[in-house]
Parts: structure tokens; sequence; C-alpha cells
């Protein structure tokens, strides 16, 4: 069954009625090499141990075939219940997968990954084609769970990639790219030109890589006041670090603020853009002993 085939979506689609859901982002790929490089990056197989991969908004099954040829179960979330008997079709032939008609956002993951991969010995990663409007409230779900994953891949809008990936420094670094990485490392793998989708939207996408950490990869004090800081940081980019934070920090004051920022060792006209993961994590300490 080729889901990559124009005549074959539109057939699939029209003898079950169903068109596209702009509300749910809805865009499906009509490369085929582009779903079997996303499974490729997603199925790593480091040793004997089955491999379970929970896949977010299968569409029409066209990446959940690959990933199901690769791994020894995939569960799919799907939010569009006019999706779900085409699902029964083209994963027909699929034993080791299973559709859930859910909002991803409203699944208790803990309980799904428990009962459905844990249980069984699996270890789990997650593979997933994101709707671009709601990527980052996705991937903050899946890595503020603390579930076991072991990675992460996404397709999402490249601006975005960019963004998640940017080094410290960079124009595109920001609170969200930080805050991932107390969480994994993300890799940019490749980028998949808007004309390899129906309907084309009008951007260009990128597949990223999350590898969580089993550690943080920095100790803080207070894992909430490292976030804090971070959007503190980036809460008036324009400005520098200690002007950004006194809209979080405004209780300690100026001289406080300062005082936390010289005794982290940073520059006062530092901007936050610059701070790399181990600096916010100085930092966030400095601010909880002067909070205390």
């Amino acid at each position: 069954m080729r889901l990559t085939d124009l005549s074959t979506i539109r057939e699939i689609m029209s003898r079950h009625g169903v068109s596209f859901q702009k509300k749910f982002g809805q865009n499906f790929l009509i490369n085929p090499q582009v779903p079997t490089k996303i499974a490729d990056a997603a199925c790593v197989r480091p040793d004997d141990m089955p491999l379970g991969i929970l896949e977010i908004g299968p569409g029409i099954g066209t990446l959940t075939r690959e990933l199901a040829e690769r791994a020894d179960k995939v569960i799919a979330l799907e939010i569009d219940t006019a999706l779900i008997p085409i699902l029964d079709e083209t994963l027909a032939d699929f034993p080791n997968t299973s559709v859930i008609n859910q909002d991803v956002m409203k699944t208790d993951l803990t309980t799904l990954i428990e009962n459905e991969f844990l249980s069984q010995g699996m270890r789990v990663s997650v593979a997933a084609n994101l709707p671009y409007y709601i990527t980052t409230p996705i991937l903050m779900k899946l890595v503020e769970s603390r579930l076991p994953f072991e990675t992460i891949t996404v397709m999402i809008q490249k601006e975005v990639a960019q963004r998640l990936t940017a080094p410290a420094g960079d124009s595109e670094y920001g609170a969200i790219t930080a805050a991932l990485a107390y969480y994994g490392k993300t890799e940019r793998l490749f980028t998949v030109p808007a004309g390899c989708f129906l309907p084309a939207p009008k951007v260009d996408s990128a597949v990223i890589r999350i590898t969580l950490h089993k550690e943080p990869p920095v100790k803080v004090i207070d894992e909430a006041m490292l976030f804090k800081t971070i959007r503190g940081a980036f809460a008036q980019r324009r400005k520098t670090l200690a002007n950004s934070l006194s809209t979080e920090f405004s209780h300690l004051g100026r001289e406080g603020i300062a005082a936390a920022i010289a005794a982290s060792g940073l520059d006062a006209s530092i901007r936050g853009e610059r701070l790399t993961l181990e600096d916010f994590a100085r930092l966030a300490d400095e601010l909880y002993r002067l909070g205390k």
C-alpha cells in the first residue's frame, strides 16, 4: 500500500468521505523517502530489548507503517475521529499497531506508557509529524512528563527546528532552546521541503531528534528556579540580562540581580541569549540563595 501516492491518498479519503482538517494542521507526506528516514531515526536499537513507539498524529498511517516494520509495538494517538476508519484499513496488516482516538494533550501519558510499553519490558521512544500550531506544548508535555522516553523524533516547522537546535549566542537561541537542553540533546537531522506534503504548507519542515538525558546535565538547588531564570532572561531579549530579569525578579531589586549575575561569573552587560545551560544553572542558584 503506497500511502505517499497522490491518487491513493485521494481515493482513500474520498471513499471514506474525509477531507483535510486545517484545524488539526493536517499535511500528509507524499515523498516516500521521508517517512522511511524518520522511522530509521526513531527506531534505533542499541540492544536486543523490545522497542515500543508512541506516535502522535498518524494521519492516514504513512509513517505508522514504517514504524511498525521496525518496532515491536506502535501505539498511535490520533485526535481526528474521521481518520480512525482509514487507519483501521491502512494498518490492518500490522497486528503490532494500535490506534487510540485521543488528543495527546489530554492523554494520561504515564498510565498509557506504563500499560502499553513498560509493563511489557519495552524501551520506548516517540515519533511524530507534529502540527505547527501546537509543537511547543506537545514537546514540553513529553519532556516534562519525566517518562523514560529514549528519543523523541519529530517533524516540525523548519524555523522552529532552527530555534530548538540553536547554540547559545545564536540569534535563534531562546528560552525553549535552553529549557529543552535540560531534558535532552536536540539535533537537527534533515530538512523536508513543503512540496513533500499534500496539501503543501507555506513553509518547509525539518526533522529533529531529542535524545533524553538519563540525568540532568546540570545540578541546581531548585528546578523551578532554573526555569524561572531562563524565562526571565528572555522576557526582554533586546535588553541586558539584568534588565530582562527585573520582570521576574523585581522583588530582588536591581542591586540584588546585579549581585547574582556577578556571583555567577557573568558580565553585567551580557544578554540572555549568550548564556549556556551551565550559566543559567549557576545564576539560578545565586538567585535562589538571594531570595531565601
